[in-house]
């Protein structure tokens, strides 16, 4: 059995004053640090956006962030205008260590396809590479960690449980957006997924 961390998504503009802050979202950092010393493989997550992209409210004339519009793969919610390729905003935070992961997978490239699933973009079909990295190194085992609990967490994680993979949610080591109840369809669709949560949800 190899087991991997998977920390998803700690950027800027997902901590406080970026452009999409979720509460508390620099807390974890440092229980993320000492974390990836316990894993022989660590991944890392980025949100790498173009500018323009489809699930910015921007995007949509009369659209608000936060709105949830019809794209051709389903439900999207518009958000505000986050984690724009190259920018410091899409930087991970900067007291992150970043040298103990041997992968980053930027997702969310596509500007047609928003990706929260470190697994696969909103499609539910098109591959990040994540599975084929984790499997060649005889990974089977997976405990995720970062932002947010409810959506790129949750999504990777009810992925990972998919693709067969043991799946643990450090929930002392996320925190949430909890957008209209998100955070309990989140825990819930987890559990119901198979997944392990330890700690008490944030």
């Amino acid at each position: 059995m190899t087991q991997a961390l998977i920390v998803i998504d700690v950027q800027n503009d997902f901590c406080p004053h970026g452009a999409l802050a979720v509460p508390g979202g620099d807390g974890i950092v440092p229980g993320i640090n000492a974390l990836m010393e316990h894993f022989p493989v660590v991944a890392l997550t980025q949100d790498w956006h173009p500018a323009g992209h489809g699930s910015f409210a921007s995007s949509h004339q009369g659209k608000a962030p936060y709105e949830v519009t019809q794209m051709p793969y389903g439900p999207q919610v518009l958000w505000p205008d986050h984690c724009i390729q190259g920018t410091e905003g899409a930087a991970f935070h900067p007291a992150l260590k970043t040298d103990p992961a041997q992968i980053t997978i930027r997702k969310g490239f596509n500007p047609a396809i928003d990706s929260y699933s470190a697994f696969f973009e909103n499609d539910q079909t098109t591959p990040t590479g994540l599975e084929g990295y984790l499997r060649s190194r005889d990974v089977t085992d997976l405990t995720l960690c970062g932002l947010a609990t409810d959506f790129c967490v949750h999504f990777s994680a009810v992925d990972a449980a998919k693709l067969g993979f043991g799946v643990t949610v450090d929930l002392t080591l996320c925190r949430a957006i909890d957008l209209d109840g998100s955070l309990g369809a989140a825990l819930d669709a987890m559990r119901a997924a198979g997944v392990t949560l330890s700690g008490d949800p944030m």
